[in-house]
């Protein structure tokens, strides 16, 4: 019989998102291989999902991506509205497994809820926000833990390292990015723009050498700059923009807001190099993927998910620190293109995560 799994993708952006989204353009990525290969998905999000799934399950009328730049006490009450929507729906139309992409509050009330179905959790962000739930977390046996690259399952706490039952990447469908062999375009960094991304960075660097650099996402949940200069309002993400990123823009160097699409695409594909100087430990990269699809060498500090995304010296450059990383950009034309794409064909192409998923769904729906 075939598996009924509901995907629970939060209240923050629709399935798939208008441009940024990380979370989301994964899922996007994912349910139609389960569909196609005979899985029944129910999708709870946010009004204006248009993926085609066997059930939608609209939890909130509208995006709440804009209210994560808000304090705790303004938004705290939005994740758990949306999970009394899953529940509701999970006790009135049971399934086989729920797949949980909420940060927190998803698995917390999903494990409290024990008359539900069991529960795969995976940990799209970095562990070391939450050390007091994930560090004393206990699934008791029907809430299994996915990790997305093995630093981040090596530096789960080890109370949450026992309850990972496998490390899954992500994954894009390669086929839809443009490969370009010829990288004649400028630089370009595809993040939110904020401290942990290290887009100052990226910034700092580029104008030092002299080089263009294209920043491409979203500032304090803002897609565009007329948007985001109507809106005065103080959030760490703006205010660090405003601070740090802007002053450095001109002779090249430019934020281009939040994009996706065609207009992504294109520009990723011509990238002389994407890069990634976070500094933190980046848990899953689906934009290095996404770059790597295009043939587009990455270049980015030896942190998190990198390590095993990026072979150092063939698909990019791994840096311990910002004058290593600056001085691998002058050598990005030193990296094949074709590599880069073969890569993603091999080890993040979409079908590739769906078949691991698979395997991890009926072995949890055959254990519980």
């Amino acid at each position: 019989m075939a598996l009924t799994v509901l995907v629970n993708a939060g209240p923050w952006l629709p399935v798939p998102p208008q441009g940024y989204g990380g979370i989301e353009n994964v899922l996007a990525t994912l349910i139609p291989e389960l569909r196609s290969r005979g899985v029944r998905v129910v999708l709870c999000g946010v009004e204006g999902c248009e993926l085609e799934v066997d059930r939608f399950v609209p939890t909130l009328p509208e995006p709440k991506f804009r209210d994560l730049a808000k304090p705790y006490g303004a938004s705290m009450g939005i994740a758990h509205a949306h999970m009394l929507k899953v529940l509701a729906e999970l006790r009135e139309n049971p399934v086989d497994i729920v797949h949980d992409h909420l940060e927190v509050v998803g698995v917390s009330m999903l494990a409290a809820a024990k008359d539900v179905a069991p529960v795969l959790h995976t940990l799209h962000w970095d562990l070391a926000k939450h050390p007091d739930f994930y560090g004393s977390f206990d699934g008791a046996g029907r809430v299994f833990m996915n990790a997305l690259s093995p630093l981040q399952a090596e530096q789960a706490p080890a109370n949450l390292r026992r309850q990972i039952v496998a490390t899954v990447p992500l994954a894009v469908p390669v086929e839809r990015f443009p490969f370009r062999a010829e990288k004649d375009g400028p630089f370009v960094m595809v993040a939110r723009i904020n401290r942990a991304k290290g887009t100052d960075v990226a910034a700092r660097v580029c104008r030092g050498l002299g080089e263009p650099l294209t920043m491409a996402g979203p500032v304090g949940g803002h897609s565009e700059r007329s948007s985001l200069e109507a809106d005065t309002a103080s959030n760490a993400e703006a205010d660090f923009y405003r601070e740090e990123v802007k002053p450095l823009e001109g002779e090249g160097v430019t934020w281009v807001g939040s994009i996706g699409g065609r207009e992504l695409t294109d520009l990723m594909s011509g990238a002389r190099a994407a890069l990634f100087p976070g500094r933190w430990h980046e848990p899953g990269g689906t934009a290095v993927i996404e770059a790597l699809a295009c043939g587009t060498p990455v270049i980015a500090m030896s942190r998190g998910a990198m390590p095993s995304l990026i072979d150092h010296g063939v698909t990019g450059w791994l840096a311990e620190d910002g004058e290593e990383f600056a001085s691998y950009l002058p050598r990005a034309g030193e990296i094949d293109p074709a590599a880069c794409r073969r890569a993603a064909e091999e080890r993040f192409d979409a079908p590739v995560m769906a078949e691991r998923y698979l395997e991890l769904y009926e072995s949890i729906a055959n254990t519980t």
